[in-house]
C-alpha cells in the first residue's frame, strides 16, 4: 500500500473549497434532474455547471478512459453506471449521480441518490436506510478510531436492517490524486485495521444492496449491476480526520444538522 498523505491546513483549506464547490452542483442538480430526461442530459448540465459556472474540472473525465463527468446508477445498477441518451429516467427510478471535482489542485468526490417520481416505499427504505449506514460510518471517525471501526458500524445497520454489503468496492484516499491510501472497507471488524490520524481524507461510500451482495460487471466494462436485479443505493462524502473527530468536506445544504 502507497503511503498515507497527510494533509497540511492549507491543503485541507483547498479541500475544503473544492467540496463546498462539489456540494453546489448537487444543489444545481436538484431542481434539474426529473422523470423524462436522459442521464446524459444530467450529465451534460453537471459538466457545463463544473466548467461554466464553477471555473473547475469535472475530475472523473478522462479517469481511466472514461469519458463522462459522472456516474448514473439507475435502480440495480451499482455503481459506475454511464450516461446515455437512450437512457431515461422514469417514475419509480432510484438513481445514484457520482461526481468528482477538481479546483486549486485538490479532488473532492461525492454521490447522492435521488428519488424520480413516485417511488416505492420499499425502494425509498433502502435508500434511507443506506444514508444512514453511511453516516454510521461517518460519526466513528477520529484520531484514535480504525478502518475497521468504520467498515463495523456500516455492517451492522446494513445487516440490522435485511440488506447486504457489497465488498468488491471501497472507498479511498484522497486528495491530488483521485485516488489514495488508505482503502476504506464497508464492512469490517471493530478496533481492527490502520488507526485514523488527523490530517487524514479519505471517502466513505457505502453500496448497499436489497438483495444478495453479489455484483456482476456489464460488458462495457464499467456498468456494475446486482446479480439478482433486486435494487442498490449508494451515498458518499468525502471526509476530513481533524483533532476531535470528522469534518464532512462535501457537505451539503440540506445535511447540516445532520452533520453538525
Amino acid at each position: 500500500m502507497s503511503e498515507i498523505k497527510l494533509k497540511s491546513t492549507a491543503e485541507l483549506q483547498v479541500m475544503r473549497q473544492s467540496g463546498r464547490m462539489l456540494a453546489s452542483v448537487f444543489h444545481y442538480l436538484d431542481d434539474q434532474i426529473v422523470a423524462g430526461m436522459s442521464t446524459m442530459d444530467v450529465n451534460n448540465l453537471a459538466e457545463r455547471y463544473i466548467i461554466d459556472q464553477l471555473k473547475a474540472r469535472p475530475a472523473s473525465k478522462g479517469q481511466y478512459g472514461f469519458k463522462y463527468a459522472l456516474n448514473s446508477s439507475v435502480n440495480h445498477v451499482v455503481c459506475h453506471g454511464v450516461p446515455s441518451e437512450t437512457q431515461t429516467l422514469k417514475d419509480g427510478d432510484i438513481v445514484n449521480i457520482d461526481i468528482t471535482l477538481e479546483q486549486g489542485g485538490f479532488i473532492a468526490d461525492s454521490s447522492k441518490m435521488y428519488l424520480i417520481g413516485n417511488v416505492t416505499p420499499l425502494a425509498k427504505r433502502l435508500v434511507d436506510k443506506t444514508y444512514e449506514a453511511m453516516w454510521e460510518g461517518i460519526k466513528v471517525v477520529k484520531p484514535g478510531a480504525t478502518l475497521g471501526d468504520i467498515g463495523h458500524a456500516i455492517l451492522r445497520h446494513a445487516t440490522k436492517n435485511g440488506y447486504t454489503v457489497v465488498r468488491e468496492f471501497c472507498g479511498h484516499g484522497i486528495g491530488r490524486d483521485m485516488y489514495e491510501a488508505p482503502s476504506v472497507l464497508h464492512y469490517g471488524q471493530a478496533g481492527k485495521g490502520l488507526v485514523l490520524q488527523e490530517g487524514m481524507t479519505f471517502t466513505i461510500e457505502p453500496m448497499i444492496n436489497q438483495g444478495k451482495a453479489k455484483i456482476k460487471q456489464k460488458h462495457d466494462g464499467w456498468t456494475v449491476v446486482t446479480s439478482d436485479k433486486k435494487l442498490s443505493a449508494q451515498w458518499e462524502h468525502t471526509i476530513a480526520v481533524t483533532a476531535d473527530g470528522f469534518e464532512v468536506l462535501t457537505l451539503r445544504e440540506e445535511e447540516a444538522v445532520v452533520g453538525a
